[in-house]
């Protein structure tokens, strides 16, 4: 962690002169290899910080070409090696600075990737604009396919993410200022009215920032106590971690990590609760904690029943998914399962949490269009039937990693939330309240514009197959919903016996606003085997060309059709009284057809058409006038298109 460096990086480097950048080059690529990155980062610094004072006045290096000294290539080396470390320890800041300099005078045939992990860090650091330059001419150059397809899932990103800040959710989110000790504190959860967490900051006679378990009955640091598990200080730097309570509280899952060889090995453990004394963690069997593999990040159902984790093991979709797994009377693990693809990406999915009540899993990835980094993401379902995931947009998600969505136990509307946000490191506590939205209009008949009383109203989610909650208009034909969440995709279906049902865009009215707007919908009427007449249909004289003006009309009837499934419908064509009866009743036919034909080509299935000619049989207006001259007005009328509900079951 980049704040913490000055505390303690001379208690695990050795001591070597700054003058020996051999030396520091061999330290600082170990460490880089090992994955150790604020370790190289410092040794790198300090190889480039070594060189002469012309030499820091100038540019690093030059571009590479015919001639480049091994200096220069040596320089660029380093350079791009700081960057990578920085970048990698989530120092976004400082990779950008040493990117920059790569961009404008590195070796782009030595370092193709400069492009693609510049503009990652300047979208990490909300530069979105800039981000997308960077990005394009990476992804419009570069011949690896694997690079490419991630440059323009970032792309997407970086494009939804400049949506977001023109349209934020009606949402507060603000940091826990009296929990946060700015050294790393994640993972907030509440159980039994008390606050649990995990924090990296040092206590008592501490030589090191390890991560600890935490709780507190007040958002309050002074307050917060370590969890005391016996065995920590007797196995030396162990780390626990993102404590999951059931219900009782007497039951904890946590992770518990440890370095092994240079790799981290990480599992999840039982805690139980005996005289008001934590046990010793126990690790889970392998069911959830495959050898080899790393798993982390558990939530326990309240009933202890279920758990969800993340985990690295075989038989996912690629790195990091989410698992859940059955759990005996005893807390362990008895089935395993993953989520599947819906929820899981080749990319990094963790910290998952289950709101039991409304079906709906939070858990944050790297694999969906997002703001940059880990994003939350809502799914919902259960067992097995998940939703496509849904981003919870800005505020929520910001450009940095956002993890460990939780709700509030007593307030819905409350959530707390890990984000690296104003931080070069760090993740700190964070808490959100959605903000009430209202969704509202009136009903009305479109024969004659006044209310309909008795219309339902159902607010959908197109990700979600069932609405998610209806209302019945009121004497007026108005409705209001009100909502916590904004989602882009809300729809209205409105529907009345002996009326065409309606899906239209929901509209939202944002907080602070004291007046509802009242945008009106109206709903058309029909009775079986009764003719509508559509207006607006148009067709080159004598034939059966339609018109591209008459598209229009139509696509409102697709509207219709996909808007109500069930119906079927005829549509008709009439003619004039001029002309034979033959040739009349041919015109019409194709004229109907022709419709039809614009019909099934919007996708409508052809079982739930039939086209009719009926040619001048079904006059509505005299073709002639009383005195036997031509009635062009009423042979106008006469010249129409209709369609008629044939059934509606």
């Amino acid at each position: 962690m980049k704040k913490l460096l000055p505390y303690f990086l001379f208690l695990l480097f050795p001591a070597v002169s700054f003058g020996q950048a051999a030396n520091y080059r061999a330290l600082a690529d170990t460490a880089f290899n090992r994955h150790e990155y604020y370790t190289a980062a410092y040794y790198y610094k300090h190889i480039i910080d070594g060189t002469t004072i012309a030499s820091k006045n100038s540019v690093p290096f030059s571009a590479a070409k015919k001639g480049t000294s091994k200096k220069e290539t040596t320089n660029q080396y380093i350079v791009y090696h700081l960057a990578e470390s920085y970048r990698l320890y989530k120092d976004y800041t400082d990779a950008t600075i040493w990117y920059t300099k790569m961009s404008k005078e590195g070796s782009l045939e030595q370092y193709p990737l400069t492009p693609l992990w510049y503009g990652i860090c300047l979208q990490a650091n909300g530069n979105y604009d800039e981000a997308l330059v960077q990005l394009k001419q990476f992804a419009g150059s570069s011949p690896d396919p694997k690079y490419v397809e991630f440059a323009n899932k970032e792309i997407a990103s970086c494009q939804y993410a400049l949506k977001q800040l023109e349209h934020p959710r009606a949402v507060d989110v603000s940091p826990l200022v009296f929990l946060n000790k700015d050294q790393g504190d994640y993972a907030l959860t509440v159980n039994l009215g008390r606050y649990w967490f995990t924090s990296s900051r040092m206590v008592d006679k501490d030589k090191f920032y390890t991560n600890r378990v935490y709780s507190s009955a007040i958002l309050d640091s002074t307050k917060a106590l370590a969890t005391n598990f016996n065995v920590f200080d007797k196995e030396g730097q162990i780390e626990y971690a993102t404590p999951a309570l059931d219900g009782t509280g007497t039951k904890m899952y946590l992770t518990r990590w440890y370095k092994k060889n240079g790799k981290t090995v990480s599992a999840i453990y039982l805690s139980q609760l005996v005289s008001s004394i934590w046990q010793q963690p126990v690790r889970l069997n392998s069911t959830v904690n495959a050898e080899g593999y790393n798993s982390k990040h558990p939530f326990v159902s309240a009933d202890g029943k279920r758990l969800f984790f993340s985990s690295d093991r075989p038989g996912g979709e690629g790195g990091d998914d989410i698992w859940e797994s059955n759990l005996d009377d005893t807390g362990q693990p008895k089935t395993v399962s993953n989520l599947g693809n819906t929820v899981n990406t080749p990319y990094d999915e963790q910290s998952p949490y289950y709101d039991v009540a409304d079906k709906v899993l939070f858990f944050s990835s790297t694999g969906f269009t997002g703001m940059g980094g880990f994003d939350v993401y809502r799914s919902d379902g259960d067992f097995g039937h998940w939703s496509v995931p849904v981003n919870l947009g800005y505020p929520v998600n910001s450009s940095k990693d956002d993890l460990y969505y939780s709700l509030d136990p007593t307030n819905a509307n409350k959530f707390y939330l890990s984000s690296a946000r104003g931080s070069d490191c760090c993740l700190s506590l964070f808490t959100g309240q959605y903000k009430f939205l209202y969704i509202s209009g009136r009903v009305i008949d479109c024969r004659n514009n006044t209310g309909m009383a008795g219309a339902r109203v159902i607010l959908k989610d197109p990700n979600v197959k069932m609405g998610l909650v209806a209302k019945v208009t009121d004497a007026n034909g108005d409705y209001v919903f009100q909502v916590k969440e904004k989602l882009p995709s809300y729809k209205l279906e409105i529907s009345q016996k002996g009326y065409f049902t309606k899906v239209v865009p929901a509209p939202i009215v944002k907080p602070g606003i004291d007046t509802l707007i009242n945008p009106e919908i109206c709903l058309q009427n029909y009775k079986v085997n009764v003719q509508i007449v559509i207006e607006n249909i148009y067709f080159d004289f004598g034939n059966a060309h339609l018109r591209a003006d008459s598209y229009n009309t139509l696509d409102k009837l697709v509207a219709i059709m996909n808007d109500n499934p069930k119906i079927k419908i005829e549509l008709g064509s009439h003619t004039d009284g001029i002309g034979s009866d033959a040739g009349n009743l041919k015109l019409s036919q194709a004229r109907a057809e022709a419709c039809v034909d614009y019909l099934l080509l919007q996708g409508i299935k052809s079982a739930r058409i039939t086209a009719r000619g009926y040619g001048k049989k079904m006059p509505i207006a005299p073709n002639k006038l009383p005195n036997g001259k031509d009635n062009p007005a009423g042979r106008q009328l006469n010249r129409r298109t209709t369609f008629t509900v044939k059934s509606a079951e």
